[in-house]
């Protein structure tokens, strides 16, 4: 055995070594990055060339002779052995066999030595090929408790969360939860889940946070990095759940808006809105309200809602009928596929679509002159008669949509575009399907069967609504789709919004069409309206009660829509 200088370019490859297969252009470029480092650790092992040759053969090495000739070395050092009968076929084979991969434990310890010697982790990380990211990983890993090391050293490893979990904690803190669950004779496993749950503590991410550096410095948050997060996101942190929550608070009460309020998170994380609030899903009105808190996560969420209007004072006659004090048994009934929130959710959307549709769907005139007469017979509509002395609100909201149709001497001279938008407007106005006093009924439903609004509406594979859906109605509406129910119903929820997120749902119940039952009931109470009874009221009077109020139109109805209106009725 000798060990010689040799240039690498003058060994010849041996035709029956024992690795044939190429390896990966990852680890070619690691033992290249190595050899350029630090040069080659393991001198190839080569035979003198039979046949009368005067090279030499490689026996072992022949990936380290390649990078070494792609690192262009002049020369390295090769230990000259005999040649075994075999042409070295076994010694090939077992010093492939012998290659192994380092222990983990090992590769982090061997890391450490490195710095203590003097390393830069940049430089550790140029020499191995490896992300400087993950040589502070491995780092942060060598931190562990060494009694906890040389357990995992054994082959008793817990999963990467577990690990995560271990490393990002104090040595002491360590030390107290190794006291309880170190393994024993009678159990020489180590409950590694037992161990990171008494490490675990709360994280509340920089990613997560609406405030600034301003207030994360008032605060006193100090931020640390999660190595173990995938590094093209912001994975900063901190424990100090009561000052990240603080700085949140602040925010908020610093950035709340007009007609905004805070509001406190309920059980199941939703907000606890004033009494009496509706909570608007669809498309909030200036005159709506903005609730803000803090979810389960410490994010700022915000959702609108809607108060209910204060109550008119009655009349005389108008006292309270006081229900009796029997008791009254309801028998249990099953759970509707579709829930009185959700009916109020379609109600919301509905009528978002419904405006959208009249204000730019293409309408033909005579259509809207139908809508019109549509939208004066809805429920929430009442008309105020000439004759009769009514409250000061009456018809006079309606008032500006006509306004639009004379000129500044007072004439009534409009454009056929002029006419289109005030009556858009004034459709917009009177028409609703939300679940409260503006419902129109069945008439909107009506008007937006024939406009076609249910292309207006919002996509319904949300969270918010697809949680209020029975078993049955969700697995329905797996139906037309690629997803297929799950076990679990909250499963099959989350595929469904994961497969309506780049595309559009809507439930079957909030179509526009009303049923022919309610339609065929509507037509037929409005026909025996039609010939009422003769009871002895004069002609030129109905049955209006003088306390009626009819609501001011809504504040979205103004004059900025008529450029929408105009691009429609063109």
């Amino acid at each position: 055995m000798e060990l010689k200088f040799v240039d690498p370019r003058a060994l010849k490859d041996n035709p029956d070594k024992a690795r044939r297969s190429k390896s990966s252009p990852q680890a070619d470029a690691l033992l290249l990055a190595t050899i350029r480092a630090v040069g080659i650790v393991q001198s190839p092992v080569v035979a003198p060339e039979a046949d009368g040759g005067n090279g030499y053969v490689i026996d072992a090495g022949h990936r380290r002779v390649r990078q070494a000739i792609a690192a262009g070395l002049e020369e390295i050092a090769v230990l000259v052995i005999e040649r075994a009968a075999d042409g070295g076929a076994m010694r090939s084979l077992a010093e492939t066999l012998a290659h192994e991969q380092l222990n983990p434990v090992d590769q982090w310890r061997a890391i450490e030595r490195l710095v203590a010697l003097g390393w830069t982790e940049e430089a550790i990380a140029l020499a191995l090929a490896l992300p400087v990211r993950q040589i502070r990983k491995l780092r942060l890993l060598a931190n562990v408790l060494p009694a906890m090391l040389d357990q995992m050293a054994k082959g008793d490893m817990p999963n990467e969360q577990q690990l995560r979990t271990i490393a990002s904690a104090s040595l002491d803190e360590q030390k107290e939860v190794w006291k309880k669950h170190k393994p024993s004779k009678t159990d020489p496993q180590v409950s590694w889940w037992s161990v990171a749950q008494g490490l675990t503590k709360r994280r509340m991410y920089a990613r997560d946070a609406s405030f600034g550096d301003d207030l994360a410095q008032a605060y006193g948050i100090a931020w640390g990095e999660d190595l173990f997060a995938p590094a093209d996101e912001d994975s900063r942190y901190t424990t100090d759940v009561e000052a990240f929550l603080g700085a949140q608070q602040e925010w908020m009460a610093n950035t709340l808006p007009k007609r905004g309020v805070i509001v406190e998170a309920g059980q199941w994380g939703e907000p606890k809105l004033p009494p009496k609030a509706e909570r608007v899903y669809g498309k909030p009105s200036k005159s709506d309200h903005t609730a803000m808190y803090l979810d389960r996560d410490g994010k700022v969420q915000s959702v609108a809602y809607r108060m209910p209007a204060a109550k008119n004072p009655k009349g005389r006659n108008g006292a309270d009928v006081e229900a009796d004090g029997d008791d009254i048994v309801v028998a249990a009934k099953p759970r509707p596929d579709v829930t009185r929130k959700d009916i109020e959710m379609i109600g919301d959307l509905r009528t978002d679509a419904l405006h959208e549709a009249l204000s730019r769907a293409p309408i033909e005139d005579d259509t809207l002159m139908a809508l019109l007469v549509l939208a004066f017979a809805g429920q929430n509509v009442t008309v105020a008669s000439g004759a009769r002395d009514i409250s000061c609100y009456g018809a006079a909201g309606l008032g500006e949509h006509a306004a639009r149709l004379f000129d500044q001497e007072g004439r009534l001279a409009f454009e056929m575009d002029t006419l289109r938008i005030a009556v858009r407007s004034l459709l917009i106005d009177v028409l609703s399907c939300r679940e409260n006093r503006s419902d129109s009924g069945v008439v909107a439903r009506v008007a937006g069967d024939i406009i076609v609004a249910d292309n207006f509406l919002a996509n319904m594979g949300t969270e918010d609504f697809l949680s209020c859906l029975s078993r049955q109605a969700l697995e329905a509406a797996c139906a037309d789709t690629s997803v297929l129910p799950r076990q679990k119903v909250k499963d099959t929820r989350a595929a469904l919004v994961e497969h309506f997120k780049e595309g559009r749902f809507v439930h079957p119940s909030a179509l526009f069409a009303p049923t022919p039952e309610k339609l065929t009931s509507w037509l037929k109470m409005n026909e025996a309206r039609q010939q009422p009874e003769d009871d002895g009221t004069p002609a030129d009077q109905d049955e209006l009660d003088g306390d009626a109020i009819v609501e001011p139109p809504h504040d979205y109805a103004g004059d900025d829509d008529a450029e929408g209106f105009r691009e429609a009725a063109e």
